[in-house]
């Protein structure tokens, strides 16, 4: 995508991307696995850079991909503090177990096609 750049595998560590002043005049988008930590760690760079939006952690794309899900090994309980409704929602039928006990669709199963078509809302 033209004036784009994408940071691989910081996780939790993304404490160095705070100090670059000029990330807050760019739109910031989010894809972590659907599970407790990937919307913890969502919330966490957010408290950093409150802009950020959340790309393809939705329950559309979770529920499309049921077959993909894997059980998360250590799932948080803790609440966060910045999400959206939607977020909100879904993190917390994650943390609950509401829908099955320890869901988690790590970002490398979720359909290519899935990715492609996400993508185009960018362009």
């Amino acid at each position: 995508m033209p004036d784009s750049i994408v940071i691989f595998g910081a996780g939790y560590g993304f404490e160095m991307l705070a100090q670059a002043v000029w990330l807050r005049r760019c739109a910031i988008h989010y894809w972590g696995d659907i599970d407790t930590h990937g919307f913890v760690i969502l919330d966490q760079l957010r408290a950093h850079l409150s802009h950020t939006k959340s790309f393809l952690m939705d329950r559309e794309t979770l529920m499309a991909h049921e077959l993909q899900w894997v059980r998360e090994p250590s799932p948080i309980r803790r609440d966060p503090a910045r999400f959206s409704t939607e977020e909100l929602e879904l993190f917390e039928d994650l943390r609950d177990d509401r829908m099955h006990p320890a869901i988690r669709l790590e970002q490398e199963r979720i359909r290519f096609s899935w990715i492609k078509t996400a993508l185009k809302s960018f362009w």
